[in-house]
């Protein structure tokens, strides 16, 4: 693999944990487990990596033990490099506490970007769920010699499900026309996928600028703000993604990959995700054992019957158990003789014999970190 050492990649671990309260309450947006083997941050990793970016920035904020296991060296996306590699950045502002926003966690981070000696940077979230080649988008930044290219998708948008959205409006010539976040619309729009290609002098000048006016949102400040005193351009990506703004959405991302366009959608054979390698034996299954329409991962032990659901690595049901539409994260032990409908178990939680648990498609039920049952 050709390696770019012209471009930066940094990635936003902990962009609108808000949004997803219980799932980050322990940990950042980027090592939430998704698809049963996979963290967020897999995606935006792999991307860069795929598109021969060897130099990887994550810019953490709190909660961040997790992302630090999963991540290690980086060995496991082939960053474990003596040039460029991965590197895992500080949460820490220097005017003190933790940083207010983008522009205030770029400020805090620059000495590494000034350090590194590309001269174009691609900043990327860990909540937009997709697959995509950035060189193309490259090829287009540099030949339009735009300030900022910003990466969206035309998407179907509802105030009333959608959070934390970003709506973007190009004139004829491709160029910024306007911004909305969370409008009180609905309708067909160009979601902003919080991704984008900038060069790092323009960077550097506009991170500086906001610093000294006490200004930290990218969005207000710089897309909405100076749209017009910059060349911002869009790229349109038009593959399969998904974004998570809830706790409803993370069960609806999961819920999806039963379905195998969409799983063929976001896991292509020619572009692989990458993760950290977990050392579980083979999936075992009971002789009384029923799975119908299910991803189960590796290390589990299902003795009941489990349908259209995903179950993480390690999970064991237990005999005459009924697992139904639930996602059931790493560790989770269901006794016998259970109904568990509409759920979501976070991490080694324990849920004893005969227990009868029932949330809902449009409002599943969640239980938190080593809960117990």
């Amino acid at each position: 693999m050709s390696v770019n050492y012209n471009v930066l990649g940094l990635i936003f671990a902990s962009m609108h944990d808000s949004y997803v309260s219980e799932l980050t309450k322990q940990r950042t947006m980027g090592s939430i487990p998704f698809g049963g083997r996979y963290r967020l941050i897999d995606f935006p990793l792999s991307n860069l990596v795929n598109s021969n970016v060897s130099e990887v920035g994550v810019i953490t904020k709190s909660n961040y033990g997790s992302l630090l296991d999963h991540l290690g060296s980086g060995r496991d996306w082939d960053l474990s490099r003596k040039k460029g590699g991965l590197h895992l950045l500080p949460p820490y502002s220097q005017t003190g506490g933790i940083y207010k926003g983008r522009l205030d966690a770029l400020n805090n981070v620059w000495s590494f970007v000034e350090h590194s000696k590309a001269s174009n940077v691609i900043l990327t979230n860990c909540d937009v769920i997709t697959t995509i080649n950035f060189n193309p988008v490259l090829k287009q930044h540099m030949n339009s010699n735009a300030d900022i290219t910003l990466i969206y998708s035309k998407s179907f948008y509802d105030c009333e499900k959608n959070r934390c959205a970003t709506l973007l409006e190009f004139d004829e010539n491709n160029y910024l026309k306007d911004v909305l976040v969370d409008p009180q619309i609905a309708g067909p729009c160009n979601m902003w996928l919080e991704m984008m290609i900038v060069n790092k002098d323009f960077l550097k000048k506009i991170v500086s600028e906001a610093t000294s006016r006490n200004q930290f949102s990218f969005t207000r400040e710089i897309l909405q703000g100076s749209k017009n005193k910059y060349k911002i351009m869009g790229y349109e990506h038009n593959d399969f993604f998904t974004k998570i703004d809830s706790v409803q959405s993370y069960y609806n991302a999961n819920k999806m990959l039963l379905d195998t366009d969409t799983r063929n959608a976001l896991f292509k054979k020619n572009v692989p995700v990458f993760t950290k390698i977990g050392d579980n034996g083979p999936a075992k299954y009971g002789l009384e054992s029923n799975i119908k329409n299910s991803l189960i991962a590796d290390g589990c032990i299902i003795e009941g019957t489990v349908e259209n659901s995903v179950v993480f690595r390690g999970v064991k049901i237990g005999k005459d158990t009924v697992v139904k539409d639930s996602v059931l994260l790493q560790g989770t032990k269901i006794g016998s003789k259970c109904s568990i409908t509409s759920v979501i178990t976070d991490k080694n939680v324990e849920i004893s014999n005969e227990k009868v648990l029932m949330g809902s498609e449009t409002y599943p039920l969640y239980i938190g970190k080593n809960g117990k049952i």
